[in-house]
C-alpha cells in the first residue's frame, strides 16, 4: 500500500469528520454524501459521485446498476452508510466493489453514530 494512498485516506477521513461534526447523526445518507463530496472538492481532490461500477462476467462488462458512493482521485472508494451498526455484509459489499473495480483501498463510513470515529472501517483489497 503506497504512502500516498494512505495520505489520501487520511484526507477523506478528515473531511468526513468535518461533515459529521457539522451535521451530526440522524440524516439521510444522501445528505452526508453530497456534503462529503463538497468538502473533498473544496480540498482540491477529484471526486465522482455515484460512479458506475460494471461487473466483468464471462469476459464481458455488464452494467448491473452498481454505483460507488464516492470515488476519490480514481483510486479510493468511499461507501457511506446510515445504519445502527455496521454489519459484516457491509464490509463484504465494499470488498466486492474494490475487487470489481480493481481498487486497493476503500472506507466504509457510517454516519449514524454519535462519534464518527466509531463508524469508520478501512478495507484493503490485497488484489
Amino acid at each position: 500500500m503506497s504512502a500516498e494512498l494512505n495520505l489520501l485516506g487520511e484526507r477523506v477521513i478528515g473531511a468526513a469528520l468535518r461533515v459529521h461534526t457539522t451535521l451530526g447523526p440522524g440524516l439521510l445518507e444522501s445528505s452526508y454524501e453530497i456534503c462529503l463530496h463538497h468538502e473533498l472538492v473544496k480540498a482540491g481532490l477529484a471526486v465522482k459521485r455515484q460512479s458506475p461500477l460494471p461487473v466483468l462476467y464471462d469476459g464481458i462488462q455488464l452494467d448491473a446498476g452498481y454505483r460507488l458512493d464516492l470515488l476519490v482521485e480514481d483510486r479510493l472508494v468511499v461507501e457511506l452508510k446510515t445504519v445502527e451498526r455496521l454489519q459484516p455484509i457491509h464490509t463484504a459489499q465494499l470488498l466486492s466493489y474494490l475487487k470489481l473495480g480493481d481498487y486497493r483501498l476503500g472506507y466504509l463510513l457510517n454516519f449514524h453514530v454519535i462519534s464518527l470515529r466509531d463508524g469508520i472501517k478501512r478495507v484493503v483489497n490485497n488484489l
